[in-house]
């Protein structure tokens, strides 16, 4: 099973990938937002989340920032490999890194000379704040969520979205809704989350509408839903109506069939 907190095939890989059966009923949901969640639960796999180390998920998350897995990735191992000895605390070794040379390691992520000075930014602060990346993984998983999240966000360079990935796949947090692009994008397509909402307030809507137990699993399963069906600018509703498994839900703001044009929603609501 993939360690990436946003993999690129679906969730577990299915039976060969590990996990367990998604096990979601349509039919007996309480919202649309839960329906939606649950439809996804007939297509992809469901998986245990939480379990990884805390300070290594943020620096992965900040790796992932304004890029695609594809190029974040090889950016994360060649980063461990560097500075990851068994011998010596990651954020130790990070906290002590020469930007420059940590620019380089990470360059294939995009934005290096910014990531890593981020990277050493928060190496630092855990330090003096946790004493070492295992104190901090400890504050992350025992720590009241919010509280969490709150101290999270006071790290130069940890948004939102950041900071709750952190909660999700290092402290295994229930009720925690990541919103990235794709999520923002599908909910306000959906019709579920109004056209204007930004990504707080889309978070807002999921977290209240989805019970608390599937919204690790609803973030992983709606981004690849939007890699595979609701993408950025040919939705499969464009060729088939029929072809995403979300048509009879969906308001399908800023997607146009019969001119084949899609705007983002926002645009839409002007």
């Amino acid at each position: 099973m993939s360690d990436d907190n946003e993999p690129s095939v679906n969730i577990s890989g299915g039976e060969t990938g590990g996990g367990a059966a998604a096990e979601f009923d349509p039919a007996t949901a309480d919202t649309r937002a839960e329906r939606v969640v649950d439809r996804l639960g007939e297509l992809y796999w469901e998986k245990t989340y939480g379990g990884q180390d805390a300070f290594t998920c943020l620096v992965r998350t900040i790796l992932s920032q304004n890029t695609s897995d594809v190029a974040s990735q090889p950016a994360h191992d060649a980063l461990v490999d560097r500075y990851g000895g068994l011998d010596r605390d990651l954020a130790e070794s990070l906290a002590d890194a020469e930007q420059s040379e940590l620019a380089e390691t990470i360059s294939s992520a995009g934005l290096y000379n910014q990531k890593s000075a981020m990277i050493v930014g928060a190496a630092e602060e855990i330090l003096e704040e946790f004493d070492s990346a295992a104190g901090f993984d400890d504050f992350v998983r025992e720590a009241e969520p919010e509280t969490v999240r709150e101290r999270l966000l006071e790290i130069h360079g940890v948004g939102p979205k950041t900071a709750d990935c952190v909660l999700l796949f290092a402290g295994g947090r229930g009720g925690v809704f990541p919103v990235d692009t794709h999520v923002h994008r599908i909910y306000r397509r959906l019709g579920i989350a109004p056209a204007d909402a930004d990504h707080e307030a889309v978070r807002a809507v999921l977290e209240r509408d989805i019970p608390a137990a599937k919204c690790g699993f609803g973030h992983t399963a709606s981004i690849q839903f939007g890699r595979e069906y609701c993408t950025a600018r040919k939705p499969a509703c464009l060729e088939d109506p029929d072809a995403c498994p979300m048509a009879d839900v969906c308001d399908q703001v800023g997607v146009y069939p019969e001119t084949n044009e899609v705007v983002d929603p926002a645009e839409a609501a002007d």
